[in-house]
């Protein structure tokens, strides 16, 4: 049972990643800049934000 625990924590931190990735990427500069983002700095939140939502 731990196991499938761990790969369902795993799904959703895949999932939340990769959602954010591509919220933010679709975003245009001007609006990034507005929130204080870089495109640099996409995959980093998008890091945090998947550990935060297992």
């Amino acid at each position: 049972m731990l196991i499938w625990g761990y790969i369902a924590r795993q799904v959703r931190r895949w999932n939340a990643y990769n959602r954010t990735v591509a919220e933010l990427s679709q975003l245009d500069d001007r609006t990034l800049s507005d929130i204080n983002v870089s495109r640099s700095e996409i995959r980093s939140i998008a890091h945090h934000a998947a550990h935060l939502a297992a």
